[in-house]
């Protein structure tokens, strides 16, 4: 199903440290704009990527269809779509390495290769290194890997220095994910503060995460005495997307935090349905809701907003 026919959610892992086809041509593909997340066929769709847990964080991974219940704007929706498999995955490493990380880099980028290890093997992931602007970390005519050394050479590939640009970061990681031939897609930030010298706003990355397809995990590391940390940015990007925001105590937690998101990407569910039709674009809000086969209420995270634009012919334009 492509992208332009359906909503199809994809992950995004940020870390924060606070304690589509690929182009016959490259250059044309990197200038490519992120498709807006809409629906534009007669056909509507809106599937949505759904991690389920128990009250102990276990994953849960024997649900049916009957186990869930979906509602849009407060209305319940007709499940017509449901699937639950170790499908591959578009992932991109979003890695801070502005100046203050340079004490932790190291950790970090033991983390991020915990978490390639425990990935698909078939996944596609590429890398973003960021100071004060967001570089490739993967060759330049090489969008995506799923060589284990390739990515840890891109993830060694900076030295850290120099400012925070992360809202750069995630819009340039966005526009990239969209060119991955997997539907579904990650993006996974880690960063040690909040933005101090990105050309984009917040406003610009939130309204992105909403038009886009990804499912994001934020993991900030903050130093207590940094004045840019912002831990409840990071938890909005991750909560509107549907993925997680997690700040460890210690460095040393970050590797089993990877392994983590790993097993939950690959336990996701996938679930749609046909939203009701309109004649303006608007912004609509979604819920799932997921029980045990014994009744008990389970803890689900999942996309909790997305645009719908009508067609043309839908509002009389020609």
């Amino acid at each position: 199903m492509r992208c332009r026919d359906a909503l199809v959610w994809s992950s995004v892992v940020v870390f924060g440290l606070s304690f589509g086809w690929i182009s016959k041509s490259h250059a044309a593909a990197n200038d490519q704009e992120p498709r807006p997340y809409t629906i534009r066929t007669t056909s509507r769709l809106v599937l949505l990527d759904v991690s389920v847990r128990d009250s102990s964080g276990g994953i849960v991974g024997d649900l049916t269809k009957e186990n869930f219940t979906i509602y849009e704007d407060g209305k319940r929706q007709e499940i017509t779509q449901f699937a639950h498999a170790d499908t591959p995955v578009t992932v991109g490493l979003v890695v801070d390495e502005s100046g203050s990380m340079r004490q932790k880099q190291a950790e970090v980028i033991t983390a991020a290769l915990a978490f390639i290890r425990g990935s698909n093997p078939q996944d596609e992931i590429f890398v973003i290194n960021f100071n004060e602007k967001p570089r490739r970390g993967l060759p330049d005519l090489q969008l995506f890997s799923d060589n284990a050394s390739e990515l840890r050479d891109a993830l060694w590939r900076g030295v850290p220095e120099g400012r925070t640009a992360l809202y750069d970061a995630i819009e340039m990681a966005l526009r990239q994910l969209d060119m991955g031939r997997q539907e579904k897609k990650t993006l996974v930030v880690v960063s040690d503060g909040g933005d101090n010298v990105s050309a984009h706003k917040l406003q610009d990355v939130m309204n992105d995460v909403r038009r886009s397809v990804a499912t994001i995990y934020t993991i900030g590391i903050f130093d207590e005495e940094d004045p840019d940390r912002n831990p409840g940015v990071l938890k909005q990007i991750a909560k509107v997307s549907g993925g997680e925001a997690f700040f460890p105590k210690k460095l040393d937690e970050i590797g089993a935090i990877c392994s983590d998101i790993a097993k939950d990407i690959r336990a996701r569910y996938t679930i749609g349905y046909v939203p009701v039709s309109g004649d303006k674009a608007s912004e609509r809000h979604t819920k799932v809701i997921a029980t045990s086969p014994s009744g008990q209420k389970l803890v689900v995270k999942a996309r909790t907003s997305y645009l719908f634009a009508p067609e043309p012919e839908e509002t009389g334009s020609p």
